[in-house]
């Protein structure tokens, strides 16, 4: 909240130069903080790449495209090696994907060295590591429809503070312009007021009606954060009609440095479709999170690449859908 009020605030009123020295001098004194207590840091050894498992487990698999799979996977034709140091616990066999349980079994009694590993781990995998990957497979659908469903919100982050750069932003009658970048907060201060909310108040009353654990699952919570974020994205829509026939039909107050109209629209008119946006974060982001931390095995850090894709694919799709349709000039004219 601090850097989208106060250093959004010292860039746009002071000084470009000192906005960017309070960050870059406070990430300077956290790093200086995160090395000095590297002593008392609990180190966990890498112990391989997740992408490498993935690729281990398809390519074994594949290799073994015609050998039949047990009908029990506790059979002891299943290769089920768990090295002594893994933190991973133990997963239980499933019967989806069956075909990748291809990888695990053991035609050959060379492909098990004497301590128990895999000779070419390229040709034979673990039960264990094969349902890593099918629990990997599972979450697909969910992680692909966050792609889509994070590109609304993400346009709020963006399109919100050229909105506003195109508004009246002052507080009343004073003289003071609230800095168009300053209304993100909105979306903060929703989300920050509803999640102790939600645990607090809403979460027992679910309960009590629905005696289910948690009031209602975590996809019906992602739901509700999707219809939120369509809601958001029309209510957004309508304000940025509102402030178009303003701008158009009424005295404007000015110019930007562009060039564009300051239509005379109160830049409060924003502060819906960011609470909205907020909300819907506390929805379906957070229900995500507990989805893959239930859904994904101990090892959530080696997963993290999963959530910096779909943020990367989200950022990618916002910048070319508003470039596809909207023309360059939209704002000044």
């Amino acid at each position: 909240m601090v850097s989208v009020t106060v250093i959004v605030y010292v860039q746009s009123n002071v000084s470009w130069a000192l906005g960017l020295g309070i960050p870059a001098f406070l990430m300077l004194l956290s790093c200086v903080m995160f090395f000095v207590g590297t002593r008392i840091y609990v180190v966990v050894k890498p112990q391989g790449s997740p992408i490498t498992t993935v690729a281990q487990v398809i390519v074994a698999a594949t290799k073994k495209r015609g050998v039949e799979v047990p009908d029990d996977n506790s059979a002891m034709s299943l290769f089920n090696h768990i090295p002594a140091k893994s933190i991973n616990a133990k997963l239980p066999s499933t019967e989806q994907f069956r075909c990748l349980d291809k990888a695990a079994v053991i035609t050959d009694e060379n492909e098990v060295n004497l301590d128990g590993s895999a000779y070419n781990p390229w040709k034979l995998c673990s039960i264990q590591q094969v349902e890593e990957v099918k629990c990997l497979l599972r979450i697909i659908p969910i992680w692909s429809t966050s792609i889509l469903y994070h590109i609304p919100l993400l346009q709020q982050q963006t399109y919100a503070v050229f909105q506003a750069l195109q508004m009246d932003r002052r507080l009343g009658s004073s003289s003071f312009k609230v800095p168009a970048a300053t209304y993100i907060i909105f979306t903060m201060l929703t989300l920050t007021m509803w999640i102790p909310l939600y645990d607090r108040i809403i979460v027992p009353f679910l309960q009590k009606l629905t005696g289910k654990d948690g009031g209602i699952t975590l996809l019906q919570r992602m739901g509700i954060g999707m219809i939120l974020a369509i809601i958001c994205t029309v209510v957004s829509g309508l304000v940025e009609e509102n402030r178009r026939h303003v701008a158009l039909t009424r005295p404007t107050l000015g110019l930007t440095n562009k060039g564009a109209a300051i239509s005379s629209l109160s830049g409060m008119w924003l502060v819906p479709q960011l609470a909205l946006s907020g909300l819907s974060e506390g929805f379906n982001y957070i229900a995500q999170i507990e989805f893959y931390y239930k859904a994904i095995p101990r090892k959530h850090e080696e997963y993290s690449w999963i959530s910096l894709l779909r943020g990367w694919c989200s950022r990618e799709l916002s910048e070319w859908f508003p470039g596809f349709h909207c023309p360059p000039n939209y704002f000044r004219e």
